[in-house]
């Protein structure tokens, strides 16, 4: 290493990361369904010729980390017969590493001759891949088999020849074959330009002294994460959070982390977690994993390099048959918000430590609704996945309208949903009083209400209904979620977060979606009057939830009376007045 030049170094990094963006903006430009588009539930890597992690695209943490996994299967499957022109396929969770049918992994293994040079991968959220409902997301699953087609590790080309057979099966399989087989395409072109990047870098630095600065770049990254850990006192803190459970009768589902710091590493046991389920929530142990290494990332202030190295000092255990760590044939198309929550229990725990590094909870991840039929000739799916919040940290309020933070996620434009289903958005926007109140407030949940034009049946997947994102350091949660299906003729029924049935909804029926908001930070009798008042006038908070959750009292005129909040908190201090 005494060699390696930190400039070149440097410069190294960013060539390869520039590579792992550029297949990103590719993958989002070239792909056909809303969901990679403008959904942009996709990510991409590179890997070195051991299947190591040296770059990834700036996209989904929660999806990164499981590339590693994907890599070692191939490495099991395939050693040596890889050949140049070579593009590997699959999408199961059992046999190959991944996370749910739906992301289907495309990567392509680079020769420099007939050296092996590295890897282009991606993996992609493909709108629909058979099934029992459209979108092939159904939390009423109870095996694999039921959720779509199951792809393992299979060459979808061989030496530059197409595979025609397994192409023909995708499209046999799935009821959007257009958008399905286009987002191939895009995840396909992104592996070729990330190739013709990797090869310039070897042409300009040889091959032994490129492979000499990426050994060099995993070593900086793990010397910069046990650097963070270091930072940190040692000991055992414990964070538990639960799921609000599935059916009509819902039972809380424990997610427990116990995270040890031992000088300059870190150690994740998921032990006491709840068993997997009968139900599609059933998390496969690589979400599980990219969760847990995104909290733990996000504890440094310094830049590390996105690369196998900062993974080697964090350790992630969870016993086998949990949620965490679900057996064949375990469904588990609907998982994702339970890596979310990992985030937030391991969040929960690094509060105890850190907590003014710590984020108080947030939305819960993305809230599903899947609709699907025939409209205008050919069938359509519906594949909303709707971000919304943050909760709040120790020096400033929760984020709004924006992705969770171990996600990248936008949300759909209502354009594109009118312009190509049989679907009205009819509202979009914040709730007002719905972030936990501290003195830094959390995030405002969001809503939309979708009116269906025509008959339809429709798929949800939610929660943080009765266990709303926590607080820090004394924060209020914030206000619970809703799924409400509105009758034509007005009248309202409020809907399981994570339902064991699909719905029927009528012509001109409402599905109004109500996310969590996030959790507060601090005492909210500490937030300063002006800042409760910018609210008010912002409609962020109402003159009602300022003086209930903030002892702030504000005139109907929005005049703020500072003697009368003074003796509102005094009382509610003294508990005279709660």
């Amino acid at each position: 290493m005494s060699r390696v030049d930190p400039i070149t170094l440097e410069v190294i990094r960013n060539g390869l990361a520039s590579i792992a963006d550029e297949m990103a903006l590719i993958v989002m430009r070239s792909a056909y369904s809303p969901v990679v588009r403008d959904i942009m539930d996709y990510s991409t890597a590179l890997c070195d010729p051991q299947g190591r992690v040296i770059a990834q695209g700036l996209t989904l943490p929660i999806q990164l980390c499981s590339f590693p996994r994907v890599m070692r299967f191939i490495e099991e499957k395939f050693g040596a017969d890889l050949s140049p022109g070579d593009v590997l396929i699959t999408n199961d969770p059992y046999s190959a590493g991944g996370q749910h049918l739906p992301d289907i992994y495309v990567i392509k293994p680079i020769f420099q001759g007939t050296a092996l040079a590295g890897y282009a991968a991606t993996v992609a959220h493909h709108t629909d891949l058979g099934g029992i409902v459209p979108g092939s997301v159904a939390i009423y699953a109870t095996e694999i088999q039921q959720e779509g087609l199951r792809l393992p590790l299979l060459k979808l080309y061989a030496a530059g020849e197409p595979n025609a057979t397994l192409f023909e099966l995708i499209q046999s399989n799935t009821r959007q074959p257009v958008e399905v087989l286009g987002d191939l395409r895009a995840q396909i072109a992104a592996c070729t330009t990330a190739e013709r990047g990797l090869l310039q870098l070897v042409e300009r630095y040889g091959a032994a002294e490129l492979a000499l600065y990426v050994e060099a770049l995993h070593a900086h990254a793990e010397q910069m994460m046990r650097d963070t850990i270091r930072e940190l006192p040692n000991g055992v803190y414990v964070g538990e959070d639960y799921l609000d459970g599935i059916g009509e009768a819902p039972e809380p589902i424990r997610i427990r982390a116990t995270v040890t710091v031992m000088d300059d590493s870190i150690d994740i046991d998921f032990e006491g977690t709840s068993s997997q389920v009968a139900a599609s929530i059933n998390c496969p142990i690589s979400l599980p994993e990219s969760a847990a290494f995104t909290a733990i990332r996000c504890l440094s202030r310094r830049d590390i390099p996105n690369c196998d190295g900062y993974l080697k000092p964090i350790t992630v255990r969870a016993p086998e048959g949990c949620l965490l760590n679900p057996v064949y044939p375990a469904a588990c198309g609907a998982r994702g918000v339970v890596g979310y929550r990992v985030f937030d229990t391991i969040m929960q725990a690094l509060a105890q430590v850190v907590p003014e590094r710590a984020i108080a909870g947030s939305e819960g991840g993305p809230f599903l609704m899947a609709a699907g039929g025939t409209y205008q000739g050919r069938q359509y799916v519906l594949n909303e996945m709707l971000v919304g919040t943050w909760g709040a940290r120790a020096d400033r309020d929760g984020i709004e309208g924006i992705s969770n933070p171990a996600a990248n996620l936008s949300n759909q434009p209502i354009e594109m949903i009118e312009a190509e289903m049989p679907v009205e958005v009819l509202r979009y926007g914040f709730v007002t009083d719905s972030g936990g109140a501290g003195r830094h407030r959390g995030g405002l949940a969001f809503t939309r209400e979708f009116r269906f034009l025509q008959p339809t049946g429709f798929n949800l997947r939610g929660d943080r209904r009765d266990h709303p994102p926590y607080g820090l350091e004394g924060g209020g949660t914030g206000g619970p979620s809703a799924h409400v299906h509105i009758a034509a003729d007005g009248s309202e029924k409020l809907l399981p977060t994570m339902p064991m049935r699909g719905f029927a909804a009528a012509a001109g029926d409402v599905f109004r979606l109500v996310g969590a908001g996030g959790g507060g930070y601090g005492d909210a009798l500490e937030r300063e009057p002006e800042r409760v008042l910018a609210d008010v006038v912002a409609e962020k908070v109402s003159i009602d939830g300022a003086a209930r959750d903030y002892g702030v009292v504000i005139g109907d005129d929005l005049g703020l009376d500072l003697g009368a909040t003074q003796s509102l908190r005094a009382a509610r201090r003294a508990g005279v007045v709660r």
